[in-house]
Protein backbone atom coordinates (compact mmCIF):
# COMPACT_ATOMS: atom_id res chain seq x y z
CA UNK A 1 0.00 0.00 0.00
CA UNK A 2 1.80 3.61 -1.08
CA UNK A 3 0.81 6.77 0.44
CA UNK A 4 -0.09 10.02 -1.50
CA UNK A 5 1.09 13.18 0.00
CA UNK A 6 -1.01 15.41 -3.01
CA UNK A 7 -2.64 17.99 -0.51
CA UNK A 8 -4.73 15.70 1.88
CA UNK A 9 -2.35 12.35 2.56
CA UNK A 10 -4.25 9.16 2.18
CA UNK A 11 -2.97 5.53 1.57
CA UNK A 12 -3.59 3.98 -1.86
CA UNK A 13 -3.95 0.56 -3.16
CA UNK A 14 -4.58 -0.88 -7.13
CA UNK A 15 -7.57 -2.54 -7.35
CA UNK A 16 -5.47 -5.47 -8.70
CA UNK A 17 -4.18 -5.42 -5.76
CA UNK A 18 -7.50 -4.90 -3.25
CA UNK A 19 -7.81 -8.91 -3.31
CA UNK A 20 -4.62 -10.31 -1.77
CA UNK A 21 -4.32 -6.96 0.43
CA UNK A 22 -8.17 -6.62 1.64
CA UNK A 23 -7.35 -7.22 5.60
CA UNK A 24 -4.74 -4.51 5.45
CA UNK A 25 -6.44 -2.35 3.23
CA UNK A 26 -9.25 -2.47 5.73
CA UNK A 27 -7.04 -2.26 8.86
CA UNK A 28 -5.61 0.66 7.10
CA UNK A 29 -8.91 1.71 6.45
CA UNK A 30 -9.83 2.63 10.54
CA UNK A 31 -6.82 4.89 10.46
CA UNK A 32 -6.91 7.25 7.26
CA UNK A 33 -8.94 6.85 3.85
CA UNK A 34 -7.28 4.44 1.70
CA UNK A 35 -8.18 5.09 -2.09
CA UNK A 36 -8.70 1.90 -4.56
CA UNK A 37 -7.18 2.98 -7.84
CA UNK A 38 -8.07 1.90 -11.33
CA UNK A 39 -4.87 2.50 -13.83
CA UNK A 40 -3.51 4.99 -11.61
CA UNK A 41 -6.51 6.90 -11.00
CA UNK A 42 -8.92 7.32 -8.07
CA UNK A 43 -12.18 4.61 -8.14
CA UNK A 44 -13.24 4.06 -4.87
CA UNK A 45 -12.46 4.98 -1.03
CA UNK A 46 -12.39 2.98 2.02
CA UNK A 47 -13.87 4.21 5.02
CA UNK A 48 -13.06 2.86 8.13
CA UNK A 49 -16.11 2.47 10.70
CA UNK A 50 -15.18 -0.03 13.11
CA UNK A 51 -16.91 0.78 16.42
CA UNK A 52 -19.73 2.95 14.79
CA UNK A 53 -23.67 1.41 14.52
CA UNK A 54 -25.74 1.01 11.74
CA UNK A 55 -27.30 3.87 11.65
CA UNK A 56 -24.65 6.21 11.89
CA UNK A 57 -22.88 4.53 9.21
CA UNK A 58 -25.89 4.69 7.11
CA UNK A 59 -26.32 8.48 7.77
CA UNK A 60 -22.57 9.14 7.49
CA UNK A 61 -22.97 7.79 3.61
CA UNK A 62 -26.13 9.31 2.58
CA UNK A 63 -26.50 11.55 -0.18
CA UNK A 64 -30.05 12.34 0.67
CA UNK A 65 -29.34 13.12 4.08
CA UNK A 66 -26.49 15.55 3.43
CA UNK A 67 -28.50 17.14 0.52
CA UNK A 68 -31.06 17.55 3.08
CA UNK A 69 -28.68 19.28 5.96
CA UNK A 70 -27.31 21.19 3.16
CA UNK A 71 -31.10 22.43 2.56
CA UNK A 72 -31.57 23.29 6.38
CA UNK A 73 -28.37 25.52 6.66
CA UNK A 74 -29.29 27.35 3.82
CA UNK A 75 -32.35 28.67 5.45
CA UNK A 76 -32.60 31.71 7.38
CA UNK A 77 -32.03 30.83 11.55
CA UNK A 78 -32.33 32.70 14.07
CA UNK A 79 -30.22 33.93 17.05
CA UNK A 80 -30.07 32.73 20.51
CA UNK A 81 -31.12 36.14 21.93
CA UNK A 82 -33.96 35.96 19.08
CA UNK A 83 -35.29 32.74 19.83
CA UNK A 84 -35.63 33.69 23.90
CA UNK A 85 -37.56 37.01 22.95
CA UNK A 86 -39.70 35.18 20.65
CA UNK A 87 -40.94 32.35 23.15
CA UNK A 88 -40.92 35.11 26.55
CA UNK A 89 -43.59 36.98 24.27
CA UNK A 90 -45.80 33.91 23.79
Amino acid sequence: MARHDGGDSAKTIPVRDLQKGIKEAVDSAQDDRVVVTRRGRPAAVLLGVEGKDWETVVLETSPGFWNLIEERRAEPTLSTEELVGELSSR
